[in-house]
């Protein structure tokens, strides 16, 4: 007599087999699968989801640095940045910058100077540094308000004029705004923008006879302000071989970027830029007695600033001297 064998039982049951759950729900096997592949999906995704949000709070600290936590408008209300050649007198260079520091201490500003082979310009001319030296400044200090670019080849002659109340106060740059004036005289189709507000100003410029100078500026401290230096310094600019420089590509992107030259207040040269010789602006760019700032342009290209300036040097040694 034959018994029938039970069947074998296998560990690879068919890919549709039932199987009874615990609450006796039979689930099919392929069914079982999908599930368990979605439920590790979801984990995966999770998991990376919690990473990625982690990464991006460490990253915002992390790349902010001490600009995250500073708060604009806390820190010294100026910062003053001069570049020099490293070749110039080293004597005169000391007399520039304890002009500025003077200064400085006097209303609560701040200076930063530096060199322009510090900065890589590659073939580009040295004049161009001012504009990294700028953003460098920027990133040190995050918590001051404006920079102001003064160029070697300037002097403060009133260091009793905070440039803040003489130029930067909103209501005094509202006053101070020339408008509707050609960017680059005497008849640039592009001109300087009307009834700009002056709290959303964020880049003061002066004009000489033949343009836009930019060897004394201010700059609100922001995103803005950033992204204006930026553009300015971009390799494309540079390659162009203006032929004054940095000068040429600062008129080029006020007169094609409307959202540059929404932020710029152009004001009379002898508020911010005198010139002691040169082409002054014919209405106001001559420097007189009581002008904040006295410029020699041209001096650093012929190397003669040291000379040039000597008596204007005497003259704050004298009254630094008399007020001690």
């Amino acid at each position: 007599m034959h018994f029938a064998m039970p069947p074998r039982k296998t560990s690879r049951p068919p890919p549709y087999a039932a199987r009874q759950s615990r609450g006796g729900i039979q689930i099919p096997y392929a069914l079982r699968a999908f599930l368990r592949r979605d439920k590790l999906r979801t984990i995966i995704v999770a998991v990376l989801g919690f990473v990625a949000i982690l990464w991006l709070f460490g990253f915002i600290g992390g790349r902010g640095g001490s600009s995250a936590a500073a708060i604009i408008g806390t820190g010294p209300p100026v910062v003053i940045v001069t570049v020099f050649d490293p070749r110039a007198d080293a004597a005169w260079v000391e007399k520039i910058k304890a002009n500025r520091e003077d200064y400085a201490k006097r209303h609560g500003y701040l200076t930063f100077f530096r060199t322009d082979s510090q900065y890589p310009l590659r073939n580009s001319p040295a004049s161009w540094a001012k504009v990294p030296a700028m953003r460098h400044a920027m990133t040190l200090h995050p918590s001051s308000t404006w920079f102001w670019y003064l160029d070697s080849s300037s002097l403060i002659m009133n260091p009793s004029i905070p440039i803040t109340s003489h130029v930067l106060a909103p209501s005094r740059l509202e006053k101070l705004m020339i408008v509707n004036e050609p960017v680059v005289p005497p008849d640039s189709v592009i001109k300087t923008f009307a009834n700009l507000k002056g709290d959303r100003i964020d880049l003061v410029l002066t004009q000489d006879k033949e343009g836009l100078q930019p060897n004394s500026f201010v700059v609100r401290n922001g995103e803005w302000a950033k992204y204006f230096l930026d553009a300015w310094f971009d390799p494309i600019y540079r390659s162009y071989n203006f032929q004054k420089a940095e000068l040429h590509a600062l008129e080029h992107i006020v007169q094609w970027h409307g959202t540059i030259l929404a932020k710029l207040a152009m004001i009379p040269q002898d508020m911010l830029n005198s010139y002691v010789s040169g082409p002054a602006h014919p209405k106001n760019g001559q420097y007189k007695e009581g002008d904040l700032v006295a410029t020699f342009p041209g001096c650093v290209k012929r190397g003669s600033c040291a000379e040039e300036m000597k008596n204007f040097l005497d003259i704050l040694e004298k009254r630094a001297a008399g007020s001690d």
